[in-house]
């Protein structure tokens, strides 16, 4: 039986279950938390697990870099890597619970993830669960991880839900009843694309309505959203809403005086699946006639095809027989070290990097952030069976050659660490141990607990999101005093988004962004540190200098915001990223100079490391309009690759451009093809100045004719 025959076969079992189902059983299966119907030997079922970047809330789980740090890899194979080992450590973790009868929240096969909204503002503190601002890159991490998670077999081995549809990235705390204004252009070009590929091209299982409002509908409620989603697109699965989103309905906006009426709004508008209290209130909904019984078996057949099509039914699901050994195994927390390894990104290196062990004696260890469990973890994580952070990483690895000196030199952000102490009471240590050291690394930013999401992390302005780009005050002074001693610092940078590094660029000899960095983040800071890895990473997001230009937090216009529409000089561009080799492009060949619209695009092109290690090299093809209309941004990102090159080595890669990278969006939303001339670029970076003047190198371009 084919794959479509077998999913075909789930909606049928699905319908015919329903059918057995007295109404009120089918109305109860439409709740997050669906309890078992005894009489037809359906078990209970909760549907929110997650599994953002590990099998996270349920227990000892493999601990991967958070989300926005996979995106820095730029490796769609390195993202299915890791999507695959998460499905097999949660089945082994269901097999396991589901045979103890225990099916409580977090355990189950129904993950809530990826996030694929589009990190628009460095300020939004639920970014670090993006794979960042661009749409291409969102997209095909997004497919990466669902076809990897899901599975390629009859059953699926986990089911994945993209969320949060749509247009939803902030600010965390009007999240509740804010009402995101969105332009047509911008929402197709924009908040749009990714949610497109992960429903047409990876097939995912269920989609998450955002807590927003779009131009005055509800993202859980909304029948115009749906028309794209199950018309347009083609979508089958389950749609479920944010937690308690329809309970903010009349809680936080004028749209519902209650839960009757909010599920007489959601039901029939595709909200097959309650996370929340008002779906309990559906049979009484339905008793005053507000909802109808097809709307229920509808969302309850829809909801029963997922379960189906996980095998929970079956007698030959092959991925019943995964052990619980599978879990936190050996080779499962190799692959985590190496994307801690592969995430992190220099952003400066004045030659002090990779350091020699034999010419050290002493190395000081300083910051809030150096023996911090809070920054390996990042949001929606699981619980490490060990956890390695900056500072064991490196005296690990050091051992005994070295001795290494350590300071948390102040607290993450306030102004002592010691309560009844005067301000910067760590500080004096710093400055001893920065003196008697031969180096320092210095290790600054944000954790989770100031940096997430609303009730996760929260600080005194902006439950969860920054009011700006700076470092907390005392680590700006931390950072200064540390500087002044006249030691080389490298600056190890832990956060979930951009910062203002600009005072780091001018003083430190090297700096390193290390995202939340997984359960093996100290080790792979050391072997970064030490040569033993060499870093490639690329930003996916822009490192803006500060906000001063930037539209405010709550404009969704994408007007003057992320790489494609920013028209400032960034401090740090999407896509920079450097190493401890160099690589040279030659050869850039494309296979026709002539298009016809819809037609994609191959090109080749070549890539030496010409430097003396063997290293990875993330290759960007850009494209653009030669004369760029008002809403078309100067180029987009349209293609990558990460190669592992030996010394003197050179590669060939082949490129399929989309035909969809050479749409243009029109001000109704409108998709098209316009004739004219076309630049492509390709090269380690972006073909902006920012990027050739930090780089040293310049990007290749040729021109390419549509007609």
């Amino acid at each position: 039986m084919s794959k479509q025959e077998k999913q075909n076969l789930f909606r049928q079992q699905a319908q015919q279950l329903v059918e057995k189902m007295t109404l009120e059983e089918a109305a109860s299966q439409l709740r997050y938390d669906a309890p078992a119907v005894e009489r037809l030997h359906i078990p209970a079922c909760n549907w929110w697990n997650e599994a953002l970047h590990g099998v996270a809330r349920a227990g000892t789980a493999t601990v991967f870099p958070q989300a926005i740090a996979m995106a820095a890899v730029f490796d769609e194979a390195e993202m299915s890597a890791m999507a695959d080992i998460i499905a097999e450590e949660g089945r082994a973790k269901y097999n396991m619970q589901a045979a103890a009868g225990d099916r409580d929240l977090y355990k189950g096969l129904t993950f809530w993830s990826p996030n694929i909204n589009l990190f628009r503002d460095p300020r939004w503190g639920r970014g670090q669960e993006t794979y960042g601002e661009d749409p291409f890159l969102t997209a095909r991490l997004g497919c990466a991880y669902v076809k990897a998670l899901q599975g390629d077999g009859a059953y699926l081995k986990a089911a994945a839900c993209a969320k949060h549809f749509a247009v939803h990235s902030g600010p965390e705390a009007t999240r509740h009843g804010y009402d995101a204004k969105v332009s047509l252009h911008d929402l197709w070009d924009t908040y749009l694309p990714a949610f497109e590929a992960l429903v047409k091209e990876a097939d995912v299982a269920g989609i998450m309505g955002g807590y927003n409002r779009i131009n005055g509908v509800p993202c859980c409620a909304n029948p115009q959203l749906q028309k794209i989603l199950r018309g347009k697109w083609g979508f089958h699965g389950y749609f479920v809403s944010d937690a308690w989103a329809l309970h903010d309905l009349y809680q936080f906006s004028p749209l519902t005086e209650g839960p009757l009426d909010t599920a007489q709004l959601a039901l029939p508008n595709g909200c097959d699946l309650d996370c929340g209290d008002t779906y309990p209130h559906i049979m009484e909904a339905f008793a005053k006639g507000m909802v109808t019984e097809k709307d229920i078996r509808t969302a309850a057949e829809r909801l029963f095809t997922i379960r189906f099509a996980l095998g929970e039914f079956a007698q030959d699901c092959p991925y019943d027989s995964i052990p619980f050994s599978e879990v936190d195994s050996a080779e499962h927390n190799a692959a985590s070290l190496r994307m801690s390894e592969k995430s992190a990104v220099l952003l400066k290196n004045d030659g002090l990097l990779p350091l020699s062990l034999k010419s050290l004696h002493t190395i000081g260890v300083i910051g809030p952030n150096a023996d911090s469990i809070e920054v390996l973890r990042g949001n929606y994580c699981g619980t490490a069976s060990h956890w390695e952070t900056n500072l064991r990483g490196i005296q690990d690895y050091v051992g005994g050659s070295a001795r290494v000196l350590y300071a948390q030199g102040c607290h993450l952000y306030k102004d002592n660490v010691m309560d009844l102490a005067q301000q910067d009471d760590r500080l004096s240590e710093a400055a001893a141990v920065a003196a008697a050291s031969d180096v320092v690394v210095l290790c600054l930013g944000l954790d989770p607990t100031i940096e997430g999401e609303q009730g996760d992390a929260g600080n005194e302005f902006a439950a969860g999101d920054k009011t700006d780009l700076r470092l907390p005050a005392p680590q700006r002074r931390l950072l200064q005093a540390v500087c002044a001693s006249g030691k080389p610092v490298i600056l190890a940078v832990n956060s979930g988004s951009a910062l203002d590094l600009r005072f780091a660029q001018e003083h430190c000899a090297a700096i390193l962004q290390l995202w939340y960095s997984g359960a093996h983040g100290g080790t792979a800071l050391a072997r970064l540190l030490f040569g033993d890895a060499v870093p490639a990473g690329r930003l996916p997001v822009t490192f803006y200098e500060n906000t001063d230009d930037l539209p405010p937090f709550d404009d969704y216009g994408m007007a003057g915001r992320t790489y494609r529409y920013y028209r400032g000089t960034p401090l740090y561009p999407f896509g920079y990223g450097l190493s401890y080799s160099r690589f040279a492009y030659s050869n850039l060949q494309l296979e026709k100079d002539t298009l016809v619209s819809g037609e994609s695009l191959r090109l080749t092109i070549e890539v030496q490391n010409t430097g003396a290690v063997t290293a990875d090299e993330v290759t960007q093809i850009y494209l653009g309009k030669e004369q760029p209309g008002e809403l078309d941004p100067a180029y987009r990102l349209c293609g990558f690759a990460r190669t592992a090159l030996a010394p003197g080595e050179i590669h060939r890669l082949t490129f399929e451009i989309p035909a969809v990278s050479f749409y243009s969006v029109d001000a109704q939303g409108q998709r098209r093809f316009e004739a004219g001339n076309y630049v492509v670029y390709a090269g380690g970076h972006q073909p902006d100045e920012r990027s050739r003047a930090l780089c040293g190198s310049e990007a290749l371009s040729c021109r390419v004719y549509m007609r």
